[in-house]
């Protein structure tokens, strides 16, 4: 096996202390008291921002209302580079679990330092892929392919289908309308968000109550995308503390919240 040292390059979504339970992306996780350090759309507030952050900040949380034709969101993460890591074989994958009983061993099997930028990530993966399912969820951590698919299928059946954001063309521009014609692609689902590792690692979940879209999308420049979605229609189990109520206002349980998708996740959905 190929062994990676401290000059890994690991690219994600976010910093190390961002991932997981403080990457907007996952939705239904708890999150601390960082409402500050988010930026908001005007859209999703109702006109207003958190600490005068502009139209022109990242689109985090939403309503489901506002997946209408014309409504501007601002997409920063689906224009980021591409993670190319790819999936170890099985065999390899399951000689260290990704478990914190095995951190020192995986920490060593990539030299990396305890104290280093890429062991804060890979401490942060491991963490996410032990943490308690919440209520009405379903997960699993994949590093090999076959435990990707096997795992997919064990949860919504063979007849399954593979989904992802797709960009016409690069830009560097992320502000976006959205187009004619969203579409409901699911409720039966096992979203996947590519976790920032040496390797490929995806973290997977089915939550209850989420309907899965693809929205249409226009840049400023005219390029085409079709972005990912989801809504969480239950969120009665969510923290108190999490940051999607502290930007949109509500309270847990009481409507729909939606996100968009980091451009690395992938979705199984029913066929």
């Amino acid at each position: 096996m190929h062994t990676i040292g401290e000059s890994i390059s690991f690219k994600g979504d976010a910093d190390p202390d961002k991932k997981g339970v403080n990457d907007p992306e996952f939705g239904a996780y708890s999150y601390g008291d960082d409402s500050e350090n988010i930026p908001v759309n005007r859209k999703a507030l109702g006109g207003k921002s958190i600490n005068d952050y502009t139209a022109t900040k990242e689109t985090i949380y939403f309503f489901e209302d506002t997946l209408l034709p014309s409504t501007k969101v601002y997409l920063q993460r689906l224009l980021k580079e591409s993670d190319t890591t790819k999936f170890l074989p099985r065999k390899i994958a399951e000689s260290t679990p990704l478990t914190n009983d095995e951190l020192s061993e995986i920490l060593k099997k990539f030299s990396l330092k305890p104290d280093s930028k890429g062991a804060s990530y890979v401490k942060n993966t491991v963490k996410n892929c032990e943490r308690p399912e919440m209520r009405g969820e379903t997960k699993y951590c994949a590093a090999s392919l076959e435990t990707f698919v096997d795992s997919g299928v064990s949860i919504l059946g063979k007849n399954i289908k593979l989904l992802s954001n797709e960009i016409g063309d690069e830009t560097k521009n992320p502000s976006f309308k959205i187009g004619n014609g969203v579409l409901t692609v699911g409720g039966n689902e096992v979203v996947c968000h590519k976790m920032t590792y040496p390797h490929a690692v995806y973290l997977c979940h089915s939550i209850e109550g989420t309907e899965v879209y693809k929205v249409p999308l226009v840049s400023d420049d005219g390029t085409k995308a079709k972005a990912m979605a989801v809504c969480h229609k239950d969120t009665s189990a969510w923290s108190p503390n999490h940051i999607a109520f502290k930007i949109l206002k509500v309270k847990p349980g009481t409507v729909p919240i939606c996100h968009f998708l980091g451009r690395d996740t992938l979705v199984w959905v029913s066929n």
